[in-house]
């Protein structure tokens, strides 16, 4: 259900007890900053000013911020799902500079160009107008602070087998994403269990007897826990609102946001993204 808020209720209710379930607790620590560092190896740690404020929109279990928290003075957790910000409490107990919001973007009371830094990592594709929200996150920054995001992409650089096996996917999604948690739950455990993890043993495989591996699907699982296989299933076909854009939409997007000096990562995965607050 979509109010007028810019928010889409069943997929904010899906994240819930999607970090739930999946709190993080079970990661390793080397995993869990191999994937901080994957998303962050953008972000101008040194350009940030003393004492700098910033804020995260979609903390959901805070996996990101244990990494951030210690590094800045003050940080803004925002999620508009109550199970999800009761596990990232939990998760960041440890952090007394973190104030949490349990708010959706729309109904945030920060106030306009206040904040050194934003990041929203895997959460605008999953709101009904992306554009609108990332102008939000633009009217919270300072001119000249940073951006970092990260869109769902189009595979615009992938062949058109890998195009019609998405395609199939999505098709599932749009049904499992329907059930009740629990049903939810076991579909994604399944998928996790019986396609991400026996294909991606098979890519190590092929990859020890010679064979490039990294343009095939699931590639970016190969090297991860079947932990990180389930909460990745779960978020991939567990979510009602799911959409996906190319650089040239995640550009347009920016400038329109008012962002400039916008910059991709070369690595997986795509498309993350740092992009400037015009001044």
């Amino acid at each position: 259900m979509i109010n007028k808020k810019n928010i889409d209720l069943n997929t904010a209710k899906s994240f819930g007890e999607e970090w739930e379930k999946f709190d993080q607790s079970n990661l390793s620590k080397i995993e869990a900053l191999e994937r901080f560092n994957e998303y962050f190896h953008l972000f101008p740690w040194d350009n940030l000013p003393d004492n700098s404020e910033g804020i995260d929109i979609g903390c959901g279990s805070g996996r990101w911020d244990k990494f951030v928290a210690p590094r800045v003075y003050k940080l803004h957790c925002v999620e508009p799902a109550e199970r999800a910000i009761k596990v990232a409490k939990r998760n960041l107990s440890q952090y007394k500079n973190i104030v949490y919001h349990q708010k959706s973007l729309d109904d945030l009371e920060i106030p306009n160009a206040s904040m050194d830094f934003c990041y929203s990592l895997g959460v605008l594709h999953h709101i009904p107008d992306t554009l609108k929200a990332l102008k939000k996150c633009s009217s919270l920054l300072k001119p000249g602070a940073p951006f970092l995001g990260y869109l769902y992409y189009d595979f615009e650089n992938k062949s058109k087998i890998f195009k019609m096996i998405w395609k199939l996917s999505d098709f599932f999604r749009k049904i499992i994403s329907k059930s009740s948690s629990r049903s939810k739950n076991l579909y994604c455990d399944f998928i996790a269990l019986l396609i991400y993890l026996p294909f991606t043993n098979l890519l190590k495989l092929l990859e020890i007897i010679g064979f490039k591996v990294n343009r095939l699907p699931l590639s970016y699982y190969k090297d991860y826990s079947f932990y990180t296989m389930r909460t990745d299933a779960r978020d991939r076909f567990g979510t009602p609102v799911e959409k996906r854009f190319s650089r040239k939409d995640i550009i347009e997007m920016c400038e329109k946001s008012g962002f400039e000096k916008i910059v991709f990562s070369n690595k997986k995965p795509y498309w993350c993204f740092i992009a400037i607050k015009r001044k």
